[in-house]
This record gives structure tokens, sequence and C-alpha cells, in this order.
């Protein structure tokens, strides 16, 4: 035990992380507590929450047509969390592991989900959440110091906790629950890179590596579970092993297969093995359904702006800023830094190519690549002689950025 706890793993840098992340949380639990006053309940949440407890108690799968607890909402003018015209009543964009999810506090702790008992179980709902979301900063600042030192760690997550996307998303306030969509497609791409970077030790690399090829799988199951469209980061992973380890390409292949098998039997599982649901949920699924015509559109790359904007605004300065340094400075232009703003871009593009859901969901799911990205050549830039120029500008844009956050969440207390 005396060996696990040391300066290495739990040194000021770990406080300081640690400091961030609580008041990432209080900043989470601040609106929740401003949701569960206002009794302003989304049917959308009843009715995700019920279906996963549906399932729990043996009453059918959650997400497609076999479960009808939802009927009663529904006749009542409520929006259903997916088409039923167009999907035959399955849900295209989320497999049941979304709605379990969701209603698992409520299996260990049965709450009554009443609309006008919304306070009362409000917060628990958004238990499963705020856990992804906390797990999402703790990995963001873990991999960004890794690649880029203390510095780019602290950049990284600075910009994470105090981002308006991340907190509004990880507190459920008026937003999608996409926070584990998130975490899982960050761990998929950064726990293949980790794998690919262990396979020229001299041991038995399919076996040594169990661990991380079981992470790399549940990342998987996690990611493409929380939403269909995010299958797109497991051929991604792939290319990243193959790319860094060019001479152990059959042991990286191997890997990545063996990751793929146990996020489908996680994935088989979230469906309660029930083959013919499980076969039918995938035929309804809606993996790529992008529209080419969107891409010739210049109103999707102004909304794609706006909406970089109200997720993270510092990003707004941060994201131009970098690319001009990544593209004049070739010390940028090395992995570290290319592999973020490789999956960043390709998660936009898809998000101009989907302008309806899950668009909005490739949006969130981009943010911790960008923060990750700004981080490595902030780290960079910091190393140059203009250090004391470009500390003073990362401050600035840093504590603006929180500043506005900060008075944004404190305007809601008075809403």
């Amino acid at each position: 035990m005396s060996r696990f706890f040391t300066r290495e793993r739990f040194g000021h840098p770990q406080f300081l992380a640690g400091m961030l992340l609580l008041l990432f949380l209080a900043q989470c639990l601040w609106l929740v507590s401003r949701k569960a006053r206002s009794g302003q309940l989304q049917v959308a949440e009843v009715v995700r929450i019920r279906q996963g407890l549906e399932q729990w108690h043996g009453h059918g799968i959650a997400g497609t047509p076999s479960c009808q607890g939802n009927e009663n909402l529904l006749s009542q003018g409520a929006a259903a969390p997916w088409e039923f015209a167009n999907s035959g009543g399955y849900d295209p964009y989320h497999s049941p592991l979304w709605y379990l999810t969701a209603s698992a506090p409520f299996v260990f702790l049965p709450m009554d989900l009443r609309p006008d008992a919304f306070a009362e179980w409000a917060w628990l709902a958004r238990v499963p959440y705020l856990i992804f979301g906390l797990l999402l900063g703790a990995s963001l600042w873990y991999v960004a110091r890794r690649l880029y030192g203390n510095a780019g760690g602290y950049i990284a997550l600075v910009l994470y906790c105090f981002s308006p996307a991340v907190i509004r998303t990880s507190a459920l306030w008026f937003a999608q629950p996409e926070a584990g969509a998130a975490w899982g497609a960050f761990g998929t791409i950064f726990t293949a890179i980790a794998v690919a970077h262990t396979l020229y030790a001299p041991r038995e690399v399919v076996l040594w590596n169990w661990r991380r090829i079981l992470l790399l799988g549940l990342s998987v199951a996690l990611a493409v579970g929380s939403q269909f469209s995010l299958i797109i980061v497991v051929p991604a992973s792939l290319a990243f092993m193959l790319y860094l380890a060019p001479a152990r390409r059959g042991p990286a292949a191997a890997i990545w297969a063996a990751a793929c098998v146990i996020a489908f039997l996680l994935l088989f599982a979230a469906y309660f093995f029930h083959g013919a649901q499980f076969q039918a949920g995938l035929r309804h699924a809606s993996f790529l359904g992008y529209s080419g015509h969107a891409f010739t559109v210049p109103g999707a790359y102004l909304q794609m702006v706006a909406q970089l904007g109200q997720n993270s605004p510092a990003l707004l300065i941060a994201v131009p800023a970098a690319l001009v340094a990544f593209a004049l400075w070739p010390r940028a232009r090395y992995f570290g830094n290319c592999a973020p703003l490789v999956i960043a871009i390709l998660l936009l593009a898809l998000a101009v190519g989907t302008p309806h859901h899950p668009g909005l969901g490739f949006h969130f799911v981009a943010l911790p690549f960008l923060f990750l990205f700004v981080a490595g050549v902030s780290a960079d830039l910091l190393e140059t002689r203009q250090r004391s120029l470009v500390m003073s500008s990362i401050c600035g844009l840093l504590a603006a950025n929180a500043f506005w956050n900060l008075a944004e969440l404190a305007r809601t207390g008075w809403r």
C-alpha cells in the first residue's frame, strides 16, 4: 500500500487537479439545485428512466417496442426520445445501455418518478452523469499531463472545468446525457494509443495487455452504446495503433480485435442477451446517418462555430490561435498534437453532416479533444523565449473564461 501512495501519484499536481475537479463538481451541483427547485421537468428524461427501469425489472428491452411503460406520457403529447415513425419503434441513436445507465440509481434506491415529485428524485437522476463528468475530466488531465507536462494538464483541465457545455451536460441542465459517450470516445482513442506504445516491450503483448484490452473494450462499448454513430472512433483507434506500431501490426490488430469482441459482448449484454432484439436494434440503428448536402450549406459551418462558442467561449480564441501556431511552427506538428486535432476535425465534420441529433452529440464529444489540442500547442509555446507573453495571454484567457462562466452560473440563481 505504501508503494501505491507515492508523491508521483499523489503530489502537488494531483492535489491542484483534484481541487479543480471539486470546483467543477460544485458548479454542476449548483445547476442541479436550480433545476430541482424550478420543477421544470423534461418528460423525455422520465421516459428514459422508466424505460431503463422496465428493462431492469424484466419487462422488455429499453429503446425498443417491447417497452410500453411510457405510453401514458406519450399519449399526453410528450416528445419521444426517438423517432417512432422512422425507426419502427426502435431508438436509432442509442442502445439500451443509455437507458440502463440513466435508471441505474433507481434500481438500488427506488423512488416515485411522479412529475410533481421531481425535486425529490432529480438529484438521484443526475448521479451517473456527474460521475461521468468527473471521470472524463480526470482522464483528460491525466492524458494531457502525460503528453505535455503539468502546464498542459492544467490548461486542458481549466478549459474543461469551466466549459458551459460540460457543466450543463453533467448536470443535465436542459441537455442530453452525453458525458458517458464523450468519456467512452476519449478512452477509446487514448487507450488504443497507450496500447500501441507498449507493443515493443519484450513480452507476449497480447496477454500482457489484457487490462488495456479490457479497458479498450469497455470504452468502445460505452461510446457506441451511448451513441451508435460514435462507432467512427473504432476504426480511428485501429488506424492510430497501426501507425504507431508499424513493425507490430499483427499484435496491434489482434489486440484491437479482442477489444472489439469484448465491446460486442458488452453491447449484447445491454440487451440482456435477447438475440432477436439485439439484431433488430442494430438493424434500425443510425450509425453514420449524415447528409452530404449539409456540407454544401454555409449556414451549417456558421452553426458549428456558434455551437463551439456556446460550448466553450474560450475556444473561439484559443482554437484559431493554436491552429495558426500549429500551421506555422514545425515544432508543434508532432503526433501528440496531431492526434487530438484529427479526431476533433473528424467529429466536427460529422456534426456538420448531421445538423440534427446526434449532431449536437458530436459537438460535445469533440470538446475534450479540442481542449487537449489547445493545451498541447500552448505547452509548446510556453517553452519558447516568449514564455512571459504566452503565459500572460493564456492566464488572461482562462481567467476571463472562468469569470464569465461563474457569472452566468450566478445569473441562473436569479432567473
